[in-house]
């Protein structure tokens, strides 16, 4: 019993200290002012061409046929999306949460995901042409995939889409 007692007492003593630590150590909040919210919304379709789109958020969205074709994307999350036959060629995904994503039958070519996480996410049979993949975060089974049928150079970074994805 008296075990029992001092667990008890030590768990509610860490919870004091860290209520304390909370309150003593305040950090200011990261705002973002006009941030693009479109979660569970329904952009099929939808037209965001050659649109600035940075840290926009797409949160299971319905973007089938959407085009983002030369987007800035920069840091945005796309998470549970579905971009069935979505034109993102030229867009800049970098930096972006990819994360449970439908990419198929997609236009991928001379997209930029350099350093973007691209977890759990498929490309079947996406153009890929020209695609920059560099230090992104991809699932291997989706990279040897990708590997079957990468060719080109990104226009603007100058990396193939071979080297980028680390093919053999």
């Amino acid at each position: 019993m008296n075990k029992i007692f001092l667990k008890f007492l030590g768990l509610i003593l860490i919870l004091i200290l860290a209520v304390l630590w909370v309150i003593m150590n305040p950090q200011p909040a990261l705002a973002q002012i006009n941030t693009i919210n479109y979660s569970n919304a329904n952009l099929e379709n939808r037209d965001f061409s050659y649109t600035d789109l940075v840290g926009g958020t797409f949160v299971a969205a319905e973007m089938r046929g959407t085009n983002f074709q030369g987007a800035n994307l920069t840091n945005a999350i796309l998470t549970k999306g579905v971009l069935l036959k979505a034109n993102l060629e030229g867009a800049n995904l970098t930096g972006a949460l990819v994360d449970r994503v439908t990419l198929d039958n997609a236009n991928l070519k001379n997209t930029i995901f350099t350093e973007a996480t691209l977890t759990r996410s498929r490309f079947y049979d996406a153009d890929i042409t020209g695609a920059d993949f560099t230090d992104a975060l991809i699932d291997r089974y989706q990279v040897s995939l990708l590997c079957e049928r990468a060719s080109g150079i990104n226009p603007v970074t100058g990396i193939s889409t071979k080297d980028s994805l680390g093919c053999r």
